[in-house]
């Protein structure tokens, strides 16, 4: 257990990069497929008649106790990362956007596109059992957590089929819809729950012991990650499952439309907007884990003090899997298996997301967004996501846009980035201004290319 703890957090600091992915370019006025993956109905305003998405990544860490500054300054990840009174979060999300292709018919848009997820977390670990899992945790602890703590890893692929119409369109308005239907092809999953844990730690002369303890224990793997979760190659495999999932977006978009001349008359007719409105629901669906080495249980944990019990927490020290970290458990006896299924299905995190743009004056823009998550992702069956808002302001030319996104975040509280786009590549980080001049909990980056014609 001290591994997993290890590795999931040394996974964040590999990758040193909010959960909010392309953040200030996903709402761009020149209107793409990234546009699209947030809300379908955009479809219907794409700025080309045609876009192939070339290669589009986005990778994303946020937590809640280490700053950038610390890193830098060599400060030890995992004893920083259980101090304070909070529990500690630490969240990693990686998207990658394969070939896709988008096309516009008279009133409808289509298109096919490709996606890659992976995603590891910590979340709501007690900071007492943490420190004493990670650290050289001295004396006695308490621990009355009355809540899920998850080391959770989710890897896995899609293909989505978007389509979208404008139901009225004149010199002044426009109303469109659009929905994209997920296929889901699961690679691998990992997940270690433990809900309201009650107990005491001790350490004495570097035996470190659980005892007096109860909670509800969550053990669930499935392909590469049943087997090792300190590999990274492991989180590669996102369709190894095949197709064993489905999952829906729905979308509303408005557009307050004026007329303009020039250069930017010319660029893009649908971007000639004083007001652009959006509105979707997405990630309504999930996916059936499938394969060979798959397992989900849910065990009860009673350690009894009066009968003299304890778990020895040092024999977690070298696991190199959840199986072995599982099998530590059962043969210690404080386990009682409450129930198991050989397949098991994951929800993905159903969002809404709403935003405005808004044109100050020429070229310049500023836009509003909201990612507002409608599920509990604290449950085991269920990979996350955070709640973000964000304020970008943008200066917009025809074959340009530089962007500064601010944002308040769940996990890592406020960050600025800065961002730009030249023709159809962008380059971009939600958070790289506070990562540079403060001790800002987040950093990310992402880059693509597409192209329209």
């Amino acid at each position: 257990m001290k591994k997993i703890v290890i590795s999931l957090l040394l996974l964040s600091n590999v990758f040193l990069f909010a959960q909010e992915h392309f953040s200030g370019i996903n709402i761009s006025r020149r209107v793409g497929l990234l546009n699209a993956t947030i809300n379908p109905a955009e479809l219907s305003n794409l700025s080309n008649k045609y876009e192939a998405n070339v290669f589009n990544f986005s990778v994303n860490v946020a937590n809640n106790k280490v700053s950038f500054n610390d890193i830098f300054d060599g400060e030890n990840f995992e004893e920083k990362f259980f101090t304070g009174s909070d529990p500690a979060n630490a969240r990693v999300d990686a998207l990658i956007h394969g070939p896709s292709f988008a096309m516009k018919y008279k009133k409808w848009g289509f298109a096919i596109t490709s996606s890659g997820h992976v995603k590891a977390n910590a979340i709501d670990v007690d900071i007492n059992l943490g420190d004493a899992l990670t650290n050289s945790f001295v004396g006695i602890a308490d621990i009355n957590a009355n809540y899920n703590q998850r080391m959770n890893a989710a890897a896995w692929g899609e293909i989505g089929l978007l389509a979208s119409r404008n139901f009225f369109d004149n010199n002044t308005h426009k109303f469109s819809a659009g929905a994209t239907l997920k296929l889901l092809f699961p690679g691998s999953y990992m997940n270690l729950g433990v809900s309201n844990l009650q107990g005491d730690i001790t350490n004495v002369l570097g035996d470190v012991e659980l005892t007096n303890a109860t909670a509800q224990v969550n053990i669930a793997y499935s392909g590469s990650l049943a087997n090792s979760y300190d590999d990274s190659s492991n989180y590669s495999k996102l369709f190894a499952g095949g197709l064993n999932g489905v999952a829906a977006d729905i979308g509303f978009n408005y557009q307050w439309k004026q007329k303009v001349s020039g250069e930017e008359n010319s660029e893009n007719p649908s971007s000639d907007y004083k007001l652009n409105l959006g509105l979707s629901i997405r990630n309504m669906g999930g996916m059936t884990f499938k394969d060979s080495d798959n397992v989900s249980s849910n065990y009860n944990l009673d350690i009894d003090a009066g009968a003299g019990e304890f778990l020895n927490l040092n024999q977690f020290d070298g696991t190199e899997s959840i199986k072995d970290v599982e099998q530590i458990l059962l043969d210690s006896g404080y386990l009682t298996k409450t129930n198991e299924s050989k397949d098991f299905r994951v929800k993905l995190p159903t969002v809404l997301n709403a935003y405005a743009d808004y044109q100050l004056a020429k070229r310049w823009y500023v836009s509003g967004y909201i990612q507002q998550k409608l599920s509990d992702d604290s449950e085991n069956d269920f990979t996350t996501i955070q709640n973000v808002v964000t304020l970008t302001p943008r200066f917009s030319g025809k074959n340009y846009e530089i962007y500064v996104p601010l944002s308040q975040n769940e996990i890592s509280d406020f960050t600025t980035g800065f961002g730009f786009r030249l023709g159809g590549f962008f380059l971009g980080s939600g958070s790289i201004v506070t990562a540079l001049i403060n001790d800002s909990t987040q950093a990310d980056v992402y880059l693509g290319f597409r192209i329209g014609f």
